[in-house]
């Protein structure tokens, strides 16, 4: 069955809150999610419930495409099922009694969507941008057929770059960081593609002497002048790794605070440029992760809580901004947190999970250049 909703995103949030209740597994879904024609695309049922155990429980997803398989919900969609597919999630326990459900959309954008036109695009983050890997695998989806002709900005093009890639992605950072990092001298890696010290590069020394945020001056010395069409957000865990798993809250308040200066900046120097935060990706499944990394000090269960609500107050802060040239990208939920992560990484995927999270850019950016050409509504 085929539907559409007619809800605004942040009503149908909440509306989506009040059909599952005040349960403890805290089922947490965006209203709207993305998918292109070839590319697969998977809801990994661990990744939105709050729980130790989610072997424990069921899960029955109910949608016109896709299949439901032991830890996900998966579809590599065709050109046939471009256009909004209602979803429905079901969890329930061992005895087949239904715990929590939500509703969400499935957008299948044509894998033509923005072919022929310029795509500018600049992307910030932190080590899982410094990687360079989900940055690569947008680069080389952008570079099949039925796309636009692209470009990246940026001023970190480290050795694993692929030719035209380009970022602002820096290992530990924050949201803070790149409000206010400021070194009176700079120092680069040997191979001069990385930074042991690193200023922001939204930072410069103003007339007065003094360090301060100038997106406007970053625009015209690093793009030429030319404003990017889009730029991405994937921050978050550093911001937020070491707050009290019991009561986050404040950390995340600190956190939106800070994402709420650097938008205004880039709204303020380019009014028309469409800014995208990537939802927070999940942990690593697997305890042993977080004992490799960080000895006992850190743990999984402690960081899913964290994260999950960081998701959650992301989806409240970001939703229905559209009018703002703002947009939601649900990168949290087409991470598989098993295969996706290697054995020793609390945090970071490996090239299996870096795809998936390009992937679900991609996906929002043809949904984005659709939406530009009217393709689709």
């Amino acid at each position: 069955m085929r539907w559409r909703c007619f809800i605004a995103p942040v009503l149908c949030l909440l509306v989506c809150r009040a059909l599952s209740g005040a349960g403890a597994l805290q089922l947490t879904l965006p209203p709207v999610w993305y998918g292109v024609p070839g590319v697969p695309v998977s809801l990994y049922y661990e990744n939105v419930v709050l729980t130790e155990h989610p072997e424990e429980l069921r899960f029955e997803v109910k949608c016109d495409l896709g299949k439901s398989e032991a830890r996900r919900w998966t579809v590599t969609p065709e050109d046939k099922d471009v256009g909004e597919h209602a979803m429905e999630v079901v969890v329930r326990d061992v005895a087949g009694k239904e715990l929590e459900h939500t509703r969400l959309l499935l957008k299948i954008s044509p894998k033509e969507a923005g072919v022929g036109r310029p795509l500018k695009l600049l992307i910030v983050g932190d080590s899982l941008t410094a990687a360079t890997a989900y940055p690569n695998e947008l680069a080389r989806l952008f570079s099949l057929p039925g796309n636009p002709a692209w470009k990246m900005f940026g001023q970190h093009q480290p050795m694993a770059a692929q030719p035209g890639v380009a970022h602002e992605g820096y290992g530990g950072w924050t949201w803070a960081a790149f409000l206010t990092r400021h070194e009176a001298k700079e120092e680069r890696t040997p191979d001069g593609r990385g930074w042991k010290k690193r200023s922001s590069p939204f930072v410069f020394v103003n007339d007065k002497g003094t360090p301060a945020l100038d997106v406007g001056r970053y625009l015209r010395e690093t793009c030429g002048g030319e404003p990017p069409d889009v730029v991405t957000f994937l921050l978050g865990i550093n911001d937020c790794f070491g707050a009290n798993p019991e009561a986050p809250d404040k950390t995340i308040d600190t956190m939106l605070a800070n994402a709420d200066q650097l938008i205004a900046a880039f709204r303020e120097a380019s009014p028309g440029t469409a800014i995208a935060i990537g939802l927070t990706t999940p942990p690593n499944t697997r305890e042993g992760a977080f004992e490799a990394n960080y000895k006992g000090k850190y743990h999984r269960w402690g960081w899913k809580r964290i994260q999950h609500r960081l998701v959650q107050r992301q989806l409240e802060k970001f939703s229905n901004r559209e009018k703002d040239q703002i947009f939601v990208v649900p990168t949290e939920l087409n991470v598989d947190p098993l295969n996706g992560y290697p054995v020793n990484n609390a945090v970071h995927p490996n090239a299996e999970g870096y795809a998936q999270i390009g992937s679900s850019f991609y996906a929002w950016l043809k949904a984005w250049l659709a939406m530009q050409s009217g393709a689709v509504k």
